[in-house]
């Protein structure tokens, strides 16, 4: 992570609280902010149930919720 250039969070499917189903993403920004990471963060969505800017959008917005929670 000190000489990370970038960061992706890519997801696959939500639970109905809007929390991936196979990452801990709460976890994973927890690990890239302790390691000092504090550039942008790539959203990448794969899974079938939305459509891809749906899942863009859950996946910032999970993302979001992260950095206020951690703040």
């Amino acid at each position: 992570m000190p000489f990370a250039k970038a960061v992706s969070a890519k997801s696959h499917e939500f639970d109905a609280a809007g929390n991936e189903t196979k990452t801990d993403y709460a976890k994973m920004m927890e690990l890239v902010l302790a390691a000092g990471y504090h550039g942008y963060v790539g959203i990448e969505y794969e899974g079938g149930t939305l459509g891809e800017f749906e899942g863009i959008r859950a996946t910032k917005g999970l993302l979001e919720r992260i950095r206020e929670n951690l703040a």
